[in-house]
């Protein structure tokens, strides 16, 4: 019986031997006359000289896999033992942005979507709008993930406006975190969905992820961070200007939002579209508008948002 071992360095384990060493399992369900064996930073592999050097180098496609997209998933282990090795072709690279949590590929879905993707990449200040359910904040909040992976920036900023949607909710107990909480809801679920908890509990341990209400962010400068301002329309003209003065050098910005959803009372003009009509000709800014086409909710939105357009009409 021949015996080789793989040094696991510079990895996070559970996202390259997967959640409870899933992706080593698929491995030996393969290759059943092998025995795989991950104790620390270190794999064992144990069988026939034949069966070993098979999974010895799909073992060392994936770490170079690892190194490339900061996670390996199931569907990548198969497609390594299937091709024995051999890269990933690039059609299964194509459009993904990164992978989530449970190792799914996260892509742009619609056009606009890949206008956002390829906005961001191309500018450091893109303005995102459109109504709900197109995957504005989703989109913004894998990007930054996306940048950070890859140590284009060193931390990610998530940011909205604290305005009670029709509601008065009140005083809310509680330190800062869990007073904002439900203002900043949907970029959590963004982020769950995005990373694993355990790493999602570092970053914000450490602070690498930061998440504040708008007004805090008076008076600092924003570098080398992803920066996402979230429910831009509920921004006023002044708290705009206050937050797009902010960005620091090596610094990306997107700000989402709907106009036509603002919370703000009704005399009062919203930032984002003043922000919009004020930048529409400043060189270096993208603007990328999403509609009904883009709702990747329940089919009922998309029906839902032209009706209330006809109404407005």
């Amino acid at each position: 019986m021949t015996e080789k071992l793989v040094h696991l360095e510079d990895v996070t384990l559970v996202d390259f031997l997967g959640v409870a060493n899933d992706n080593i399992r698929t491995l030996e369900e393969a290759f059943p006359a092998s025995k795989i064996i991950s104790r620390g930073d270190q794999i064992h592999i144990q069988g026939s000289d034949e069966v070993v050097a098979k999974v010895h180098g799909i073992l060392q496609a994936l770490l170079t896999h690892y190194h490339q997209h900061q996670l390996v998933t199931k569907e990548a282990v198969q497609h390594y033992v299937s091709e024995e090795g051999q890269s990933m072709p690039p059609t299964l690279k194509k459009g993904v942005i990164t992978h989530g949590a449970r190792g799914t590929l996260v892509r742009a879905r619609t056009a606009n979507q890949e206008k956002l993707v390829a906005a961001v990449d191309a500018q450091d200040m893109v303005f995102a709008t459109g109504p709900a359910g197109t995957g504005k904040t989703y989109m913004a909040v894998a990007l930054a993930v996306r940048a950070l992976k890859r140590k284009q920036v060193k931390k990610i900023i998530l940011t909205r406006p604290v305005v009670e949607a029709g509601e008065r909710l009140g005083y809310l107990p509680g330190d800062l975190e869990e007073k904002i909480s439900p203002y900043l809801r949907p970029v959590y679920d963004a982020l769950d969905d995005l990373l694993s908890p355990e790493k999602r509990k570092y970053y914000q341990e450490n602070d690498i992820i930061e998440l504040a209400p708008l007004a805090y962010m008076r008076g600092r400068t924003l570098q080398q961070a992803f920066v996402i301002l979230d429910e831009a329309q509920n921004t006023t003209p002044t708290q705009m200007k206050l937050f797009l003065t902010r960005m620091g050098l090596h610094t990306k910005f997107v700000i989402t939002g709907d106009a036509t959803q603002t919370d703000l009372p009704s005399q009062q003009r919203s930032g984002l579209v003043a922000a919009m009509e004020t930048l529409k000709d400043v060189s270096g800014i993208g603007f990328v508008h999403f509609d009904e086409q883009d709702v990747v909710r329940h089919p009922l939105v998309k029906h839902i948002i032209k009706a209330y357009d006809r109404l407005k009409s």
